[in-house]
């Protein structure tokens, strides 16, 4: 595995951490479970980082010096791509040739990377995108900056290098062949996991009463990076919206916001704890840092409904926990939330990003006991399409395709039309 830009040892919900991280390190120790050995190459951030790091029985992480520890932003990571490739290489001098038999690489510069170690090793790549710059420049959030050029060619490089890609959903696979060309004969639906042991069947009283949470409480959460892309202003606009509307829901209304800046949103950390003060939601908002998965299942516990009003989301993976949880989801009908969230089934799909249309799906759900009961078992259900483990067996699948369109590459002559 191949994760350049953040660590899967890293806590999500803040800096460039997020699903990915989760992603990365799930898979990797399902595989573990099935036997295979899995190196995880990162960039080290922290010169008190081991070199090697074993995450779980099976996976090690390898932390590789490129660049700075500190300070580095994602734009500046490509000047380091020839130095962590360097570094990956090297490693795999140190065994027999032949050690590694697969890499996938996540993100398009850990693919960069990732299609110098294919070539050289003589293996498949395998590449999942997580986010493209196409996508993400076509629904771009008010404030947040467009992907450079220079991003979209390196992903349309790694899609032409790569054996097989991974798409998170059909959607995906869909804009893989349509905006970068992709084969979709070398295109593999994979959807991600939700780690069912964590998630499922939380105490909701324990969590509300562990948190201060009153028991009748409306509890309305976000969880994840605060930035233009995951837009938690939306959420505060709506829920200044509503309580206008309504304003007897003010009383027993919690809204916490679990995470940290990142990306674009750190230029002004301040700035969404100046909008709740704005918008006169002091009282009802609740800032929280970043926490482990074990708490997260808790605060999905404890809430209402999460929202996740993203412009874009390649999957929804808070989506998909938070449903595991038993827990009801209104989301932006974006992206892979429109396959996470079954709606009016497990939570709501909200089109466009109007705080009047948000308010109004939040406060269905808030003020409809009978509605909410319906949505927490469809959520709980739908969450069982979710698991790492199935996901773990289907990407496998990905791998053996892999191997087969790298063999048929390399039997194909050049002049006959073979890729390489």
């Amino acid at each position: 595995m191949i994760s350049l830009h953040t660590s899967p040892l890293d806590q999500p919900g803040t800096g460039d951490a997020g699903g990915m991280n989760v992603y990365v390190l799930e898979l990797s120790k399902r595989m573990a479970e099935r036997g295979i050995a899995v190196d995880i190459f990162t960039r080290a951030t922290d010169s008190s980082l081991r070199p090697e790091v074993e995450a779980a029985p099976g996976v090690l992480v390898r932390h590789v010096d490129a660049g700075p520890y500190e300070g580095l932003t994602k734009s500046e990571l490509p000047a380091q791509l020839c130095t962590f490739a360097r570094e990956v290489l090297r490693t795999e001098v140190l065994h027999e040739p032949g050690w590694y038999d697969v890499v996938h690489s996540h993100y398009w510069l850990s693919g960069q990377v990732g299609a110098l170690a294919r070539d050289r090793w003589n293996v498949p790549l395998v590449h999942s995108m997580h986010t493209m710059a196409k996508v993400k420049n076509a629904a771009l959030a008010a404030g947040d900056s467009p992907e450079p050029l220079a991003r979209v060619i390196g992903e349309e490089q790694v899609v032409d290098a790569s054996d097989v890609l991974v798409a998170n959903t059909d959607l995906e696979a869909d804009q893989l062949v349509s905006l970068y060309g992709a084969d979709p004969a070398r295109v593999a639906v994979v959807h991600p996991g939700v780690d069912l042991s964590v998630f499922r069947n939380p105490d909701r009283a324990a969590a509300r009463a562990e948190f201060g949470i009153a028991p009748d409480a409306l509890v309305v959460l976000f969880a994840g990076r605060i930035q233009p892309l995951k837009a938690p202003d939306v959420l505060l606009k709506a829920v200044a919206v509503m309580l206008d509307e309504d304003p007897s829901l003010r009383s027993n209304l919690v809204v916490p916001i679990v995470g940290g800046p990142s990306g674009s949103g750190l230029e002004h950390p301040e700035a969404l704890a100046d909008l709740s003060h704005t918008l006169g939601l002091d009282d009802v908002v609740r800032f929280v840092p970043p926490v482990g998965q074990s708490q997260l299942a808790k605060w999905f516990a404890a809430a209402t409904l999460v929202a996740v009003p993203s412009h874009n989301e390649s999957f929804g993976l808070v989506a998909a926990e938070a449903q595991a949880a038993g827990t009801p989801v209104v989301a932006a009908a974006v992206g892979g939330l429109t396959t996470v969230v079954a709606d009016e089934v497990s939570g709501l799909l909200v089109g466009g990003h109007d705080p009047r249309d948000w308010a109004h799906a939040l406060r269905r759900v808030l003020v409809d006991p009978a509605l909410r009961m319906r949505l927490a078992a469809g959520a709980t259900e739908r969450a069982e399409r979710f698991a790492w483990e199935r996901a773990a067996e289907e990407t496998l699948a990905a791998y053996t395709l892999a191997e087969r369109t790298l063999a048929s590459a390399q039997a194909a002559p050049i002049a006959a039309g073979g890729r390489r």
